[in-house]
């Protein structure tokens, strides 16, 4: 096998076109057979083989600086600089991430984990090699699924304007997570498509196949011939395209042609999702991502026993019941709608669905301008992405006092994903903002009736944030309550300790108790259910009398649940009340299962109780 021989980009320089082929192909293998066992992203991947390869062999990586959006797409990057013998730990807990890390590999130029970051991340390095009199090539690699970011043409604006030395290359195959809306999506498409662009490209792949003619003249000559890439030209960037990305002569022609420029360049490049696998090119969108225990000959996981339902399944079909009963609902996604669930919403109610593509911040926005307008938006985003948000949550929604609903998926400790994903921080970045309401189900019937209260609720913003994964197994309502706002819930009575727990953490801290009680410590657990407004009546009756408090939760502990049960306590006087909190500490928490983590971090239910032994053993040695 050639791919065994491959260390690192130096050694794919020596390979003629015909052995670089043949190792694509052996890097799909290991991709496929790696990704079926351990899970990550499948599809897009597949697609970026023969782009790697031919950057990785016409650029001097890692002293040309190469940049990827997202990480989505760099497994072959992971492969081939370096860490092919660790490539089965991919996603593992203490192995290698799924996205691009700088600490993990000098080849990882910038960190990438969230969408359209890229450019804006080359230019400053094309900046600063000028200011530092260096004379490096930086080359940003981003997805059309990016392109529909606002962010890209900040950068693209600014690098075209500043006319640094800098190669984007635009990856585009259609796709995001689910296909890419917009104006860019259809302008990008109707280059691919044009009849006569793919007239000229076959004409022009005969001429290099039998004159080798410079490959760049060709494909700046095919670009300008359609007028296609006007549209970065007027930006300031000379265009090139669109390529085969799957065509590897001429990938490596053409960079190698672009590292002669000075000058913005931005390379057109069109891929297929999922190549090499037909599966996955049939059908990129299901297949972009798999779950471990993937059978690749039958395209199919294992059959299992029947499971509780997901969150985001839950969600999906709360909000269509709720959107039968309440014309006014709407739901907007930022080009999440499977992952969100919001897909069946759209087939339900097509005229009260919006994705506005990889763009949170048009997203929330546009339902704060919905909301002022008298609907009833429902603004579905992972909690990881909401962060890019933040200022529209402040001053669009929260500050003119609009009643936009937030639906957070994947909230708190998602796993194999890590430190880009966790969504451990909508707590604490949420909780400060003023006529913000913060709910988290202890379990999937509690989500139901978080969405009914939701929805009626119109007195400001109000979140809902739920896991990752499935329920707990408990009956879904007939008919969602609305929860009266602020009001927890005495789950169980004691009397040594109570544990104040919030989400997916109440079942734990039952646990817990029942634990406890074993070893003849009483402990009392409250669902929380709301982050903000906190049942101030409850908290501080239960800690009076208790005199020992546990809080809980899955996200991090600065400025989180539990400081806010601290601040109370501790405003009203009762400095004597002892206190331990459980969640993530002061750092990123890494990638592994969730299991894994919230035993690390003790979450779970040993590290609940042993929180609320440490606390009755020290009061009994005062």
């Amino acid at each position: 096998m050639i791919l065994e021989h491959i260390d690192s980009p130096k050694d794919l320089k020596t390979l003629s076109v015909a052995e670089l082929e043949t190792l694509a192909a052996e890097i799909r293998e290991l991709i496929m057979q790696v990704v079926a066992q351990n899970g990550g992203h499948f599809a897009p991947n597949l697609g970026t083989v023969e782009l790697t390869i031919a950057l990785h062999t016409a650029f001097e990586t890692p002293r040309d600086r190469l940049i990827w959006d997202i990480g989505h797409q760099a497994y072959p990057h992971k492969i081939l600089t370096g860490r092919r013998e660790r490539f089965p730990t991919l996603r593992q807990y203490h192995g290698i991430s799924g996205f691009l890390k700088r600490d993990e590999s000098e080849y990882d130029a910038f960190g990438g984990g969230h969408s359209s970051t890229s450019i804006a991340a080359a230019l400053g390095m094309a900046t600063a090699r000028d200011l530092m009199g260096e004379d490096y090539k930086v080359i940003a690699v981003i997805g059309d699924g990016g392109m529909t970011g606002g962010l890209a043409y900040e950068a693209l604006n600014s690098a075209g304007d500043m006319k640094k030395d800098l190669i984007v290359v635009l990856n585009d195959n259609n796709m995001s997570i689910s296909p890419t809306v917009g104006a860019m999506s259809k302008h990008f498409n109707k280059i691919a498509t044009n009849p006569t662009y793919n007239m000229i490209r076959k004409g022009t792949q005969e001429l290099m196949e039998r004159f080798s003619p410079n490959a760049m003249s060709l494909a700046r000559r095919l670009g300008s011939l359609l007028g296609e890439g006007t549209l970065f030209e007027e930006l300031g960037f000379r265009y090139l395209g669109p390529l085969d990305g799957h065509d590897l002569e001429a990938l490596i022609e053409v960079f190698q042609g672009v590292c002669l420029l000075n000058e913005p360049v931005l390379v057109h490049v069109v891929t297929c999702k999922g190549k090499g696998y037909e599966p996955a090119v049939k059908d990129s969108q299901k297949l972009y991502s798999l779950s471990p225990g993937f059978d690749l000959t039958t395209a199919t996981y294992p059959v299992q026993k029947p499971r509780p339902p997901r969150y985001t399944d839950v969600f999906s079909e709360t909000l269509i019941k709720l959107g039968h009963q309440d014309p006014n609902i709407v739901a907007i996604t930022a080009a999440m709608p499977d992952g969100t669930g919001l897909k069946r919403f759209s087939e339900v109610f097509p005229d009260r669905f919006f994705d506005v593509g990889l763009a949170e911040q048009c997203a929330v926005t546009f339902a704060a301008g919905l909301a002022a307008e008298g609907l009833k938006p429902f603004a579905a985003i992972y909690s990881t992405f909401l962060q890019r948000s933040y200022d529209q949550i402040v001053h669009d929604v929260c500050l003119q006092k609009l009643p936009v609903r937030f639906a957070l998926d994947r909230a708190g400790l998602v796993g194999a994903d890590g430190p880009t994903h966790h969504g451990v921080f909508d707590y604490a970045f949420l909780r400060h903002i003023p006529n913000m309401v913060i709910m988290a189900p202890r379990d999937e019937a509690e989500l139901c009736h978080m969405l009914k209260t939701a929805s009626e609720y119109d007195g400001g913003a109000i979140s809902v944030r739920y896991p990752r994964g499935r329920g707990v197994g408990v009956p879904l309502p007939a008919e969602p309550e609305c929860l009266p706002i602020g009001k927890a819930e005495l789950f169980r009575e004691g009397e040594d300790v109570v544990v104040f727990a919030i989400g997916n953490r109440v079942h734990p801290a039952m646990e817990a108790a029942s634990i406890l009680e074993s070893e003849g410590i009483s402990a009392a657990v409250v669902n929380a259910r709301f982050v903000k407004p906190l049942d101030e009546e409850l908290i501080l009756s239960l800690a009076k009398r208790v005199g020992r408090v546990v809080t809980v939760e899955d996200g991090v502990l600065v400025g989180g649940f539990g400081n806010a049960v601290v601040e109370l306590i501790q405003d009203r006087g009762l400095g004597h009340i002892s206190i331990s909190r459980r969640g993530i500490p002061d750092e990123f928490a890494e990638h592994g299962e969730s299991e894994q983590l919230y035993r690390l971090f003790g979450m779970d239910a040993a590290g609940i109780a042993d929180a609320c032994r440490g606390l009755c053993s020290a009061q009994a040695s005062a």
